[in-house]
């Protein structure tokens, strides 16, 4: 089995991730992604390629005496949903398949050795947290099986409806790398600045709709002795900067996160990523505190609960994570982005609502046809309903909420997408195509946000980290048009 590197991926470049993950393969000259996939290390037993089957009710071939591995990271989600949901709904349509579940936190730390090696490779993963794993390194590979039989298979509700029509539109292409939709993204987010609305209201107080009411609001909050604005530095600064990327693009469009996912020359020296950032920084500067850098998500997430912190960036599964934390009193409640301008493009409203937390089937596992049977179960009403009632969160299925109670907080997305309408700020994708780039963001932003660079070289710093992610790749720079 391999040696961990102790740096994680985080100091590696996209060739060492390569070489860990045992990628001769993928170097040499003219060996396609798909003949990449077509063997597992060793094993004579057919994986990436073979995974259609002639009965409609078993359209990928499983063989439902085999068993199947999946991982889960337990994170926010946890994995009740797929040890008391997807996982028995498998066994209830194969009952001789044997489950092998692992509900773990770190992710690359756990899996890379074993990817690497070939070793007892899981067939279905949920690649998530702060120590995922590089899906666009894993792509270069062949380990992620192409997920299209998957999105053109009869949906378990209605047959005569492929899965791609039974979930949001944007989802299949959201999980595409190098081209080929090789991720499941199964969660449908909502980014926003979470508070509590009891506090609120006992305070007269109302989220603001531009940074100016974010400061007046601010000098309120902290003469009450509470922290206005707190993220997690230590091991979530990526919170940080959704928000800065979700206002640049309320200031310039869609199209600023667009240019940036592309890798296009001078995409982070926009002047609406300047702006936002310079906007962040500033609230970050004056209405917390620096000790939070050294904080992990949950404990700033605490403090909040203790009516400590008034907003918090996250996302929708915040509530859920919370669950045992959050005092009665406590109901969350999600407000957007402020507008930065009186000119931003996109109105107050607009919401980042993203498909998210990618899950993939792995293309040299023992069992690839039942990891994609495990994700049309997945992409059941039934699986998304059980989701839902486990995690918190919504999912990408549609329709798949009705007749569910949902808690103060979903309450407050419903109502917060109603709101936006068609005003969606695009989910960014290049968190997922270049995680060098990702990790350095995560970095910068502490950096700026806690005051040791402006906005400006916050900027300069990440267009160099993209130039250098743009000349690594070559040329396998990952496109996108909307």
């Amino acid at each position: 089995m391999a040696q961990q590197d102790p740096r994680g991926t985080a100091g590696m470049d996209r060739r060492d991730i390569l070489r860990r993950l045992g990628l001769a393969a993928a170097a040499v000259p003219g060996l396609s992604l798909l003949s990449a996939c077509a063997t597992s290390g060793g094993s004579d037993e057919t994986t990436g390629n073979d995974v259609t089957g002639e009965d409609a009710a078993n359209p990928f071939g499983v063989d439902g005496a085999k068993p199947l591995s999946v991982v889960i990271f337990k994170g926010g989600l946890g994995d009740d949903y797929a040890t008391q949901v997807h996982e028995p709904m498998y066994v209830k349509a194969f009952p001789n398949a044997k489950i092998a579940h692992e509900g773990i936190v770190e992710i690359n730390k756990t899996l890379q050795p074993r990817f690497s090696s070939g070793s007892n490779v899981p067939d279905v993963v949920a690649n998530a947290g702060s120590d995922l794993m590089d899906s666009g390194a894993l792509a270069e590979a062949g380990h992620l099986q192409d997920l299209t039989a998957l999105w053109d298979a009869p949906s378990l509700d209605d047959p005569k409806k492929k899965v791609r029509e039974t979930v949001l539109a944007s989802a299949p292409a959201t999980g595409e790398v190098l081209g080929k939709p090789l991720l499941m993204p199964y969660v449908s987010s909502t980014y926003g600045l979470w508070y509590d609305s009891e506090l609120f209201a006992a305070n007269g107080w109302t989220p603001p709709r531009t940074f100016d009411e974010f400061k007046t609001l601010a000098e309120q909050i902290k003469a009450k002795g509470i922290t206005p604005f707190a993220y997690a530095g230590k091991n979530a600064s990526y919170y940080a900067y959704w928000m800065i990327l979700i206002s640049a693009a309320k200031v310039g469009g869609n199209e600023v996160l667009i240019a940036i996912d592309n890798l296009e020359d001078g995409a982070w020296q926009n002047d609406a990523v300047k702006q936002a950032a310079a906007a962040w920084a500033e609230i970050n500067a004056k209405y917390s505190d620096k000790s939070f850098e050294g904080l992990i998500h949950t404990e700033v997430q605490t403090e909040q609960n203790k009516g400590k912190i008034a907003f918090y960036p996250s996302g929708s599964w915040l509530e859920n994570e919370q669950a045992k934390s959050t005092p009665a009193s406590f109901k969350y409640a999600i407000a957007p982005t402020p507008s930065v301008t009186a000119a931003d493009k996109m109105p107050y409203e607009a919401l980042r609502v993203a498909a998210g937390e990618f899950y993939f089937v792995s293309a040299k596992g023992a069992n690839p046809q039942g990891g994609l049977e495990y994700f049309r179960i997945m992409l059941s009403k039934a699986g998304a309903k059980g989701f839902t009632e486990k995690s918190g969160s919504l999912t990408i299925v549609k329709d798949a909420t009705d007749g569910l109670t949902m808690s103060p907080g979903l309450s407050s997305v419903a109502a917060a997408q109603k709101a936006a309408g068609d005003n969606i700020v695009t989910n960014s994708l290049f968190e997922n195509w270049y995680k060098e780039l990702e990790t350095e963001l995560r970095r910068q932003t502490n950096n700026l946000m806690f005051g040791r660079i402006d906005a400006q070289k916050f900027c300069d710093a990440m267009q160099k980290a993209a130039d250098k992610a743009k000349k690594n790749a070559g040329d396998d720079i990952q496109k996108r048009t909307v």
